[in-house]
């Protein structure tokens, strides 16, 4: 099976160990950190504060006020000419925002920092580290915290718990899907932007998960299993604009369907075009529904292509993007109108769709998988098909091939004349695999069935990707399911490759049980040096004793004869 859309071979944790421990090829290169804020001046003094001690030091930090509340006082404080502060009174919104930013930045590499949260002080140097060895890579991204707290009264913030959730390695087909990369835990090349363009100003959420998106069209992403920060997540009512945005149905899916269908211009490195050619029999409701579940239902990139009469062309009022229509000839056969619509084409892989194919999630998504990842010449059958409505996705090389060698036969019986069979998809080449045995684990969790999930879990970590995080997912199960001595295993080889608060509580937790309170109490206090180190890592936190606290509290005799801020 061939690697999916170009994707590398996942970096094992020696070549990550290797980028973040060579220090020959880095450079010090400058890097654009980027901060918008809004009516946030408590949290923005703790996020900047997290920047300005980074212990990379080649930085220009941009301060965006998107109008609200004043934060000059703020800025001033912290006395340091690498801030560049642009100071806005009319809120025009994130990716505005960040566009202005990016406009003046000088950076060879950009990364991002919302003021509601905060980075660990290696950080950036992790990442710039990484990048700078792996020069294959235009984006690497680090683990964080998801950081539980109770917001009180006054507009404090009290730390009830921190986890790492997720820690997912990159998967290309995924992101086109869903966001599973947090750009605070990101840095790209500034050039990248070149190809994506900007980020588009039009959106109000999932902002983020725009640019991610575009960006996996040319580069790939090195995930680097290292805990660099952490995001806060309100137990009560949150603030963030985001979430507030996400309540209205009709504008979420607005936001949505625009993502899905950008299409930054190409060429694309990584990721091969579709083509859709839609077999419309009469241009009635059906022919709209069809365009309509088309539009609503498809996340893979695309360009659909409607093979019509001029007459159904200039009474077609078509709303959706990415359609192109072809003039045919009223009596043109439906062989006829796929090859005038293939010569207009210019995707690698093409979908012949007829309008009485039942679209839902996934539907096209499925088979395409299946045949970018499988190498030769077949095609595969599209969810629904049937002899009557004939359905597929091919490679192009295969379609044109065989119309060339029988343009006087029907496109199904060309490709079988041309030796090309095909095939419904089996059920292991369908995408998604992990998460499908994922939520099986999940919901063997949710029936008290521990032991089925952590021997999931455990299974998840020797197949596919994302090892420490299954890992640690199957020590917890295993101490649920009371097989301590398997979850004392796991949970020890955690700790001694990247410990977190979860994985070290956990060991603690069966030592504990095992009567070796002595373990037990040195292992939690390596937990509670997390949280005090702000989590930097216990190796670290070790080794610098002076790490700054997560916590930052700023009173009016923190601050020094200049009136900047002093670490404590």
């Amino acid at each position: 099976m061939t690697d999916f859309l170009n994707m590398p071979k996942r970096p094992t944790r020696n070549r990550v160990q290797r980028s973040l421990s060579s220090t020959g090829r880095t450079t010090n290169p400058l890097v654009s950190v980027l901060l918008p804020t809004h009516n946030r001046p408590r949290y923005l003094a703790e996020a900047l504060a997290s920047v300005v001690q980074q212990t990379y030091r080649n930085l220009e930090i941009f301060v965006i006020r998107d109008g609200g509340q004043d934060v000059a006082d703020v800025i001033r404080s912290f006395c340091d000419p690498r801030i560049i502060f642009i100071d806005r009174e009319v809120n025009r919104g994130k990716p505005f925002s960040l566009n202005e930013a990016l406009s003046r930045a000088r950076g060879k590499y950009v990364a991002y920092l919302d003021d509601d949260d905060v980075y660990y002080p290696c950080h950036v140097e992790t990442l710039v580290k990484v990048l700078e060895a792996e020069p294959s890579c235009g984006v690497a991204y680090s683990d964080l915290y998801k950081v539980y707290c109770e917001v009180l009264r006054g507009g404090g913030r009290v730390v009830l718990s921190k986890h790492v959730e997720i820690s997912r390695d990159f998967d290309r087909f995924l992101m086109l899907y869903f966001n599973h990369v947090l750009h605070v835990s990101l840095m790209h090349r500034r050039d990248l932007l070149d190809k994506t363009g900007p980020y588009n100003e039009r959106l109000n959420i999932l902002i983020d998960w725009d640019m991610t998106r575009r960006l996996a069209f040319f580069t790939d992403f090195l995930h680097v299993p290292v805990i660099t920060g952490e995001f806060y997540s309100p137990v009560a009512a949150c603030d963030r604009i985001s979430v507030q945005q996400r309540k209205d149905p009709q504008e979420y899916l607005r936001n949505m369907l625009a993502i899905r269908t950008a299409r930054p211009a190409g060429p694309w490195s990584k990721i091969q075009d579709l083509s859709i050619i839609l077999l419309v029999e009469r241009v009635d409701e059906r022919t709209a529904q069809a365009l309509l579940r088309i539009w609503r239902h498809t996340f893979y990139p695309y360009k659909l292509h409607l093979p019509l009469p001029p007459g159904d062309i200039s009474r077609l009022n078509v709303q959706m993007p990415n359609v192109e229509l072809v003039p045919v000839s009223p009596a043109s056969s439906e062989t006829e109108r796929v090859d005038a619509a293939l010569a207009k084409s210019q995707g690698d892989l093409v979908a012949l769709v007829p309008t009485r194919l039942p679209i839902e999630e996934m539907w096209v998504e499925d088979p395409l998988y299946a045949l970018i990842n499988t190498a030769g010449r077949e095609g595969f059958l599209l969810a629904g098909a049937t002899p009557q409505s004939w359905a597929a996705v091919l490679r192009r090389s295969d379609l044109e091939s065989a119309r060339r060698a029988h343009p006087g036969l029907s496109v199904e019986a060309s490709l079988r004349a041309a030796g090309v069979p095909v095939r419904w998809p089996r059920q292991d080449q369908l995408p998604f695999q992990f998460d499908e045995l994922l939520r099986r684990a999940k919901s063997a969790e949710a029936e008290g069935d521990w032991l089925a999930a952590a021997r999931l879990f455990e299974h998840m970590a020797g197949r596919f990707q994302n090892r420490l995080w299954m890992n640690a997912m199957a020590a917890q199960a295993y101490f649920e399911g009371g097989d301590r001595a398997r979850a004392g295993l796991l949970s020890h080889a955690a700790n001694q490759e990247r410990a977190t608060v979860d994985t070290l509580l956990l060991e603690a937790k069966v030592h504990r049980h095992n009567g070796d309170f002595d373990a037990a109490l040195g292992l939690l206090g390596r937990a509670r040096q997390l949280l005090d180190s702000g989590g930097a890592g216990v190796a670290q936190a070790e080794e610098n004793p002076g790490l700054p606290s997560s916590k930052y509290v700023w009173r009016l005799e923190d601050q020094n004869e200049h009136g900047c801020r002093t670490n404590r």
